[in-house]
């Protein structure tokens, strides 16, 4: 099994990894498909070097894809030399394998550091008491943003808040660690089953 890459907006756009790659490079979603090319860019829109972590742009030659009857998405969406912003935050290695981090929207910045909720998740997941998880920014009065953790637990697991919080610290930089951790049956999910983690940061969430 391995992983790709693409995006509706993209059209026939698609990035793959070739099978013999697949174990040498755990994570990446492979390099794209001619005439297929991608940038990865900071907030500026200036493109970033291997190994930094920016948001992914795509671009196809040809007529540029555009939202029906939806100028102002569209604008929003694609820049005016064709660029497709995908919202996703992304790097590249050296090779030109692409690495996926999060998404631009889910990215929390607590006290001014980036956390990457991805990263957060992969730690939670390894413990065996936790079943499903995802890791959101909420509203902090000081530091902006706190990490906040819903866990599904599994079925019949004794798992507690401090038990997953001492997981964590062994692993994660301090400023990663889940403040808030809250224990719940299931996650919300939309119609093909992605997490709608906007209903997480509400207030009432918890």
């Amino acid at each position: 099994m391995s992983n790709s890459y693409g995006m509706t907006e993209a059209g026939p756009a698609f990035i793959v990894i070739p099978k013999e790659e697949a174990e040498r490079r755990v994570g990446s979603v492979g390099r794209p498909l001619p005439p297929m090319e991608v940038r990865i860019v900071d907030d500026e829109g200036r493109e970033l070097p291997a190994g930094q972590v920016g948001e992914l742009l795509t671009r196809l030659p040809g007529r540029q894809r555009e939202y029906y009857r939806d100028p102002e998405a569209t604008a929003a969406t694609w820049t005016e030399d064709g660029w497709l912003r995908s919202g996703d935050l992304a790097h590249l290695d050296e090779d030109g394998y692409l690495y996926l981090v999060g998404r631009k929207k889910d990215l929390i910045i607590r006290g001014g550091h980036n956390v990457y909720p991805t990263d957060v998740e992969h730690v939670l997941l390894e413990h065996p008491d936790v079943a499903e998880v995802a890791v959101v920014g909420v509203p902090h009065p000081v530091l902006g943003e706190d990490v906040a953790a819903f866990v599904v637990p599994r079925e019949g697991a004794p798992v507690t808040a401090d038990e997953l919080r001492g997981h964590c610290a062994a692993r994660l930089a301090d400023y990663k660690r889940p403040r808030q951790v809250h224990f719940v049956g299931e996650l919300p999910r939309n119609a093909t089953g992605k997490v709608m983690k906007h209903l997480l940061r509400h207030p009432e969430a918890p």
